[in-house]
């Protein structure tokens, strides 16, 4: 009978994998190697490595949602916060960057379920920032949701190359942008 912790245990292993050097790279094997279980425990839980990519997506997207509450729930300016947490995430040391972004950019195919998976994610993400937009006052907060949401990719993009520089400078443009999109008796 299948256990929730040697699920976990698989999945902690996969993401380790998939984190480090990305989805297409790592085989089933070497996870079942490098988790130390069995190949009909991993299938027990994931019958195929699709079924284990998502579900790797999908803490991922989890592991947003907690950062982006954090971020939001008692921030005075929620983007620029959500901004800030990104930055930060992104500069940290062995980040490669946004997990969804790089497994959305290994699977092209729109019909596969990974893609999928990663494609609705950013669904959510940019409706969440238009919600917030929605609430600065901006004049289009349509388009302030996707201007921030390009600083967003480009942090995970470049947060390693530019470093904690770089992410105080994204956080600054974001405040920039922000400021430009609100109407004058609001700033």
């Amino acid at each position: 009978m299948p256990t929730p912790a040697a699920r976990d245990r698989i999945l902690d292993t996969a993401s380790r994998l998939f984190d480090r050097y990305g989805v297409r790279a790592v085989g089933m094997q070497q996870i079942i190697d490098d988790c130390g279980c069995g190949k009909n425990t991993l299938y027990s839980h994931f019958a195929s490595k699709d079924d284990l990519v998502v579900a790797y997506l999908r803490r991922c997207g989890d592991d947003w949602q907690l950062l982006f509450d954090e971020a939001t729930a008692t921030a005075s300016d929620p983007l620029v916060e959500l901004v800030r947490a990104v930055g930060a995430r992104a500069v940290a040391p062995g980040s490669r960057g946004c997990p969804l972004r790089t497994t959305l950019a290994e699977f092209a195919d729109s019909a596969h379920p990974v893609h999928r998976v990663a494609e609705a994610h950013f669904v959510r993400v940019r409706a969440q920032l238009r919600e917030l937009a929605a609430a600065t006052g901006a004049a289009d907060p349509a388009e302030l949701a996707d201007r921030l949401m390009l600083i967003l990719d480009g942090l995970y993009a470049n947060g390693p190359a530019f470093g904690e520089a770089g992410a105080r400078t994204a956080v600054a443009f974001a405040e920039d942008v922000l400021r430009a999109a609100r109407p004058l008796h609001v700033r």
